[in-house]
């Protein structure tokens, strides 16, 4: 059987409208999409007419946020990886995205949402794993003492 497409969902209390409102400014080529509401009794105790999901788009990636209660938790264990132009757009992303100083660490970081990035140039894998074993080691060293990725730092 063909797939119809791979939608992620992601489970909130109940920020699903605010999490893809944020996501869709935040990211071009983005959008907003149905939004469905509770119809009946249900187990996540959320009222009848209030929002069950949200649909949306990032960069031609479909997703799906659900007001479904405090049952579960976003965790590190997935997160999304934003491949950067320049430091730019690393700093650009990061300053938008990172909310949480204690998930700061390579690279990644955590939303207001609590979900996980990755905030990476473009590249990284050649920064990181160069022919040279001793230069791979150094790029290696230099990343684990990051918080937000410094390209220039690679290079020193």
């Amino acid at each position: 059987m063909p797939s119809q497409g791979l939608i992620t969902e992601l489970w909130f209390d109940d920020q699903a409208l605010e999490a893809a409102t944020f996501y869709t400014n935040l990211f071009s080529d983005s959008r907003l999409g149905p939004i469905h509401h509770y119809t009946a009794e249900n187990p996540s105790g959320k009222p009848i007419g209030s929002i069950l999901t949200v649909d949306f788009t990032i960069m031609s990636q479909r997703f799906q946020a659900l007001n479904g209660g405090p049952h579960f938790k976003l965790s590190e264990a997935i997160s999304f990886v934003i491949e950067c132009e320049d430091q730019a757009e690393v700093d650009y992303y990061w300053d938008q995205l990172s909310k949480d100083p204690d998930s700061e660490a390579c690279g990644w970081c955590k939303d207001q949402f609590g979900v996980s990035w990755q905030i990476v140039p473009k590249g990284l894998e050649e920064l990181m794993y160069p022919d040279d074993p001793i230069k791979a080691k150094e790029a290696m060293e230099r990343l684990l003492d990051m918080k937000k990725i410094i390209i220039a730092d690679f290079y020193k």
